[in-house]
């Protein structure tokens, strides 16, 4: 049982160590750094000028389009990648299934993005 605890301590030493080096960090930040604030300073702070309207007011359904258009990008290469290197490594069945399962994935976000076309969130105003 020993010697399968002292496989841990690298980790625990690691932990330790970035324990202390955030913990020196933080309060190092805390102790030299200047506490001069001003109005300007701690202000709220958005898009570089200050806000116009209440900020429960209803967004604009295009910045809800983008935010699913680069969801379906970056899912695409999140799980293309590991795909793509494994593909090749399957069995003849497992890799016919997986190839098709992957352009069936494809599909889904191919519909996704044609509504996101015909929606007009790829023309900005």
């Amino acid at each position: 049982m020993n010697d399968f605890l002292l496989q841990y301590l690298p980790i625990l030493v690691f932990l330790g160590v970035a324990i202390v080096l955030g913990s020196l960090f933080i309060f190092g930040a805390w102790a030299l750094a200047p506490k001069r604030p001003d109005p300007e300073k701690i202000s709220a702070y958005e898009c570089g000028f200050n806000a116009f309207e209440d900020a429960r007011m209803k967004f604009d359904v295009r910045f809800y389009l983008v935010a699913i258009l680069f969801i379906i990008f970056d899912l695409e290469v999140a799980f293309l990648f590991p795909w793509g290197v494994t593909l090749m490594k399957l069995p003849h069945g497992a890799g016919v299934f997986a190839f098709w399962s992957m352009a069936l994935f494809l599909g889904v976000l191919t519909v996704g993005f044609i509504y996101e076309w015909k929606k007009g969130a790829l023309e900005w105003e």
